[in-house]
């Protein structure tokens, strides 16, 4: 946070700094304290969010990670931010390392990387500018400006996997960080609205990602499936499987991941409403707004009979699987939907969340495009980066 005021007073940016309180420590309203008086000090805006609700019995740690991420992204879209910074250090991914050699499923961290909550981290980049750093580096700076800081005692609890490997790696000096240069998105060939192009010589992590997106959900497909489906890919086979929430249908050199219509079927999709004039993410995969009250968004899946010529005319150049799967509206339950599309304002979600999901999303920048409506997805791969 100090460093960042250093930058934003240089810069005349704004600083909004975010405490969440999760709600399980006496020493919590303590430290809420101390957070407010260091952002006053510091010269940023601050913030109190808190956990609420029911707490897990088992897996208290990841419940709580995610849990925070979503506050965080909150407050960073309520705020109009685009970017959120952490103070992780070299510690930090020394001890990360550890933990997934003992089996963690932990990810890596990055320097610059896509919020992990979804949706509501669309369009938000997390920045790790210190991840070179060691933790004692940072300390021994704030306390030549006389800054206090706060140190959890749930780090030095034996029961948390993060606190065995804090232990089993003090005394010694974690390996230089290696700050990877972004990865290519090997075998992406275009995405349209909430349909994506792939060749058959898609990776494992372009092929994932597809998957995940195109679902709409976040989790990703089990590794052995993924790796079937890739040997079936690179075999020629024409097929169709389903990961993920998402539909893989292979046929000759045609390579397409689109959201499952059967999904629709197998799981009760209550309607969405959609308030006046505000933006309601459906299905994870489409951001739509209503010009007027009363509407609701459900799937086309088993209405398509009932929609308009003109509609079923737009639906009828899309991919048969994708039809069903496409976003439409009825108003204070009437029984003829209508396609959302300009009249009520819809906007695909799929390229903006794979582009930031394969390191396409390098500068703030890029963000901005996504946030004001357009989605010009091309410019965030280069040429070789989208070749087989």
């Amino acid at each position: 946070m100090h460093l960042a005021a250093d930058w934003a007073s240089r810069n005349g940016r704004r600083l909004l700094a975010l405490t969440v309180d999760h709600g399980l420590n006496p020493d919590s309203p303590r430290w809420n304290d101390l957070a407010a008086r260091a952002a006053a000090g510091a010269g940023a805006d601050w913030r109190l969010l808190h956990w609420t609700g029911p707490h897990p019995a088992t897996g208290l740690p990841a419940a709580a990670r995610a849990a925070r991420h979503r506050l965080i992204a909150d407050a960073a879209r309520a705020a109009g931010a685009r970017v959120v910074l952490f103070a992780h250090t070299a510690d930090d991914v020394a001890e990360g390392e550890l933990m997934r050699a003992d089996g963690s499923s932990l990810g890596r961290l990055r320097a610059w990387s896509p919020s992990p909550v979804w949706p509501e981290g669309r369009g938000l980049m997390l920045l790790r500018p210190l991840l070179d750093v060691r933790r004692q580096d940072l300390r021994d700076w704030l306390r030549a400006r006389d800054a206090a800081w706060i140190d959890d005692p749930a780090n030095d609890d034996p029961r948390f996997a993060r606190s065995r490997a804090r232990r089993a790696l003090a005394g010694t000096s974690p390996p230089p960080t290696a700050l990877a240069a972004p990865a290519t998105a090997r075998g992406l060939l275009a995405v349209e609205d909430d349909v994506i192009r792939l060749s058959r010589h898609a990776d494992a992590r372009t092929l994932a990602a597809a998957l995940v997106c195109a679902g709409g959900g976040e989790r990703p497909p089990r590794g052995d499936r993924l790796a079937h489906a890739l040997t079936r890919l690179r075999s020629g086979e024409d097929f169709t499987a389903a990961l993920s929430g998402a539909r893989l249908e292979a046929a000759g050199d045609r390579v397409l991941v689109l959201r499952e219509p059967g999904e629709y079927r197998r799981h009760a999709t209550p309607p969405v409403p959609l308030p006046q004039g505000l933006e309601t993410v459906w299905d994870g995969r489409w951001a739509l707004t209503a010009p007027q009250s009363g509407w609701v968004a459900v799937p086309a899946a088993g209405r398509l009979n009932q929609l308009s010529d003109a509609d079923r005319a737009v639906l009828s150049a899309l991919p048969p699987a994708a039809r069903a799967a496409r976003p439409v509206l009825i108003r204070n339950d009437a029984t003829a939907p209508v396609l959302a599309g300009d009249a009520h304002k819809a906007q695909a979600l799929v390229a903006q969340r794979l582009a930031s999901a394969l390191d396409g999303m390098t500068h703030e920048t890029d963000l901005g495009a996504f946030t004001h409506g357009a989605t010009p997805w091309k410019h965030l791969f280069s040429s070789a980066d989208i070749r087989e």
